[in-house]
């Protein structure tokens, strides 16, 4: 049975302390600077032992180079997470990521990529027809809204989808794809409607506010301001 991330991440923060509890204190920064540069290399997030996302990027690119259309990215952004945080605290938002993070890689499979891009986003990329989508999705906000036990008590989860393909956007340039699979999750989080969001062109291409796409915080224009930009 493979193990958890977090228990590869738990082993590993075990071996760090023991290994600089060894050190004299003069050899800790040459020590630090080594371990900072093998989790570079690794490029895996410390928290869920997904890939981050300069991992994500080179696994999706690669996919979108040899697969084109039968590509699926996907963007997933945890709702009400700061509420958890405030209210219930830290470690419980901290399993939260780390539930949502193992059911996203339950998802994916073997053959996909699982990744934490920062937070509470992430993203996904795999090998799918498009006649298997709408299923493969339906599946994905299944396993994601399920609840989280923690201590006993049971959490809630909920995240807002947007997927995107180059057959949709017609286009196999991974930030493009990515930013049509961004935009159609910020229109499901906006509207709250459905399960989730295909990506069109019109995602892709949608402005920005304040350098932020439309429904993260400090994306609402002021109304004088609306005018000036028609």
């Amino acid at each position: 049975m493979a193990s958890h991330p977090r228990a590869g991440a738990l082993i590993g923060q075990r071996a760090l302390i023991t290994t600089t509890a060894l050190l004299p204190l003069t050899g800790w920064a040459v020590h630090a600077a080594t371990l900072h540069r093998r989790l570079a290399a690794a490029r895996r997030d410390p928290l869920t032992g997904l890939h981050s996302r300069p991992g994500y990027v080179q696994h999706a690119t690669r996919r979108l180079n040899r697969h084109g259309d039968q590509v699926l990215l996907v963007f997933l952004d945890a709702v009400g997470f700061k509420a958890v945080n405030d209210d219930l605290g830290h470690d419980v938002g901290n399993a939260l990521i780390i539930a949502i993070a193992s059911r996203l890689e339950q998802w994916v499979g073997a053959d996909g990529v699982a990744a934490r891009l920062h937070g509470d986003e992430f993203a996904a990329a795999l090998t799918c027809p498009a006649s298997d989508r709408a299923k493969r999705l339906e599946e994905l906000h299944r396993l994601l809204h399920q609840s989280v036990d923690v201590d006993g008590q049971a959490v809630a989860v909920a995240v807002s989808i947007g997927a995107s393909s180059p057959s949709d956007l017609h286009s196999r340039d991974y930030t493009y794809v990515l930013r049509g699979a961004e935009g159609a999750m910020y229109e499901h989080k906006r509207e709250r409607t459905g399960l989730y969001r295909i990506a069109t062109p019109d995602h892709a291409n949608e402005p920005t506010v304040n350098g932020r796409r439309l429904g993260r915080m400090g994306t609402t224009a002021h109304p004088l301001t609306q005018e000036r930009t028609r």
